[in-house]
């Protein structure tokens, strides 16, 4: 047998990763001569954007408005390859759990400052569309005062102006069951929440795979073992909880709670266009996409032909 290919793979190192770590675990990838290192990215999609414009990953696992928004506003270096979890994010709305000033996603309107890891992540990008769904936004007008702070407990420290910086935010968003054990702690406190209005996580290829039939093979064999680590993680429940509360920052009371919620892909090698074109559609409703000649077929490389 010819030497594995090496892929590097990056992904956000919460509860959505465990069926990469059962395809790991299981041999998944070895057993289709997939050298496959998981790097971990906690500030993530908006990071792994960055590291895919910069060739240090062959492939990303992450949120799919973070992939949309950068593609269709014009980055080439990396391609839609396929959908990773069916079901919508739930993106809480967090404050500091004292501040007076805010206490439901109302007090956000006319421009306060939220807290995103970086710009281009899902944090920033769902932003605008609380913003649309809220008639927040004007012509010519930012809704929020971006404020930047890398990852989550820069966030937390944020709204509660203990930022080592001094950097402050009235609020911020991430995802629901991440938030959960903070609020429980009384660290931060729950303003309102937001979905997504499309399907939460898709996987992307570095614009390398797509150039020859090998690299599309190497991608189409990687996302193979995705899906046998999702078809795992559906049938071991149990052993999914024990893997997140014993790894994670989750309980197990959280895991099997956010269990209910989560529908992974049944077929990883899927794109589906329509999905693509309505995401694509809403960004742009929302001031995220400001290209009006989005090609959408241009953003996805079809691993099954």
């Amino acid at each position: 047998m010819s030497a594995p290919t090496t892929l590097r793979v990056g992904y956000v190192p919460e509860h959505f990763s465990t069926p990469l770590h059962f395809a790991v675990a299981h041999s998944f990838f070895t057993s289709r001569n997939l050298a496959v290192n998981l790097l971990p990215y906690p500030s993530g999609t908006g990071a792994m954007i960055k590291s895919l414009d910069s060739a240090e990953l062959d492939l990303a696992i992450g949120l799919t408005e973070g992939w949309i928004a950068s593609l269709a506003n014009g980055n080439d270096s990396f391609k839609l390859v396929g959908k990773y979890v069916d079901t919508p994010l739930c993106w809480a709305i967090s404050s500091g759990a004292e501040r007076e000033d805010v206490s439901s996603a109302a007090d956000l309107e006319g421009g306060k400052r939220l807290g995103i890891s970086r710009i281009g992540s899902g944090s920033y990008v769902m932003g605008y569309v609380l913003a649309e769904q809220n008639g927040w936004l004007k012509q010519g007008q930012e809704p929020f005062e971006w404020v930047i702070l890398n990852d989550f407990k820069n966030l937390r420290d944020a709204v509660n102006k203990k930022h080592t910086e001094g950097k402050e935010a009235e609020a911020f968003m991430w995802e629901h069951f991440t938030s959960k054990k903070y609020y429980d702690s009384g660290e931060i406190k729950r303003i309102g929440e937001i979905y997504t209005p499309w399907p939460s996580w898709h996987i992307v290829a570095h614009k390398s795979l797509a150039e020859n039939k090998e690299g599309v093979a190497t991608t189409g064999a990687f996302l193979e073992a995705v899906d046998e680590g999702v078809k795992y993680f559906n049938g071991h429940k149990d052993e999914a909880v024990e893997w997140i509360a014993g790894n994670l920052d989750y309980s197990a009371e959280d895991a099997r709670e956010w269990l209910k919620t989560v529908e992974f892909s049944k077929d990883c090698k899927l794109v589906e266009k329509e999905v693509v074109e309505k995401t694509v559609s809403i960004l742009k409703k929302a001031a995220v996409v400001k290209d009006d000649k989005v090609i959408v077929q241009d953003m996805i490389l079809d691993v099954n032909n």
